[in-house]
């Protein structure tokens, strides 16, 4: 997944710093949707992942303007885990990111409320 930062995506914009660089929540979610999407194959109909867990390095500060990659690799399957190795590289190559986060596969009438 690529993304452009925006003035909405930074630190400031999202009460997580004070500086006009990208936030590390917006990061984090771009991350999650990058396993979201990474986890379909994974998961059978009437199902649906959630996240458990996120260990995650934000390595380098992103102006505003500048584009992501967000990759999540192929998940090692864990009984109903997923557990995928992510980072976040810029357009020069350089890793913004990297970490590890778990999803689990449960059914999803659990969660319709």
């Amino acid at each position: 997944m690529r993304h452009v930062v925006t003035a909405e995506d930074t630190a400031r914009a999202l009460g997580s710093g004070d500086v006009e660089v990208l936030g590390t929540p917006r990061l984090l979610a771009w991350i999650e949707a990058a396993t979201v999407e990474a986890a379909a194959p994974h998961v059978p109909a009437g199902s649906t992942s959630v996240g458990r867990s996120v260990e995650l390095a934000h390595r380098r500060p992103t102006a505003v303007g500048a584009a992501v990659e967000v990759v999540a690799d192929e998940p090692v399957v864990e009984g109903h885990s997923l557990v995928f190795d992510v980072r976040a590289v810029d357009d020069e190559g350089t890793l913004v990111a990297d970490g590890r986060v778990t999803r689990v596969v449960v059914d999803r009438a659990r969660f319709d409320v």
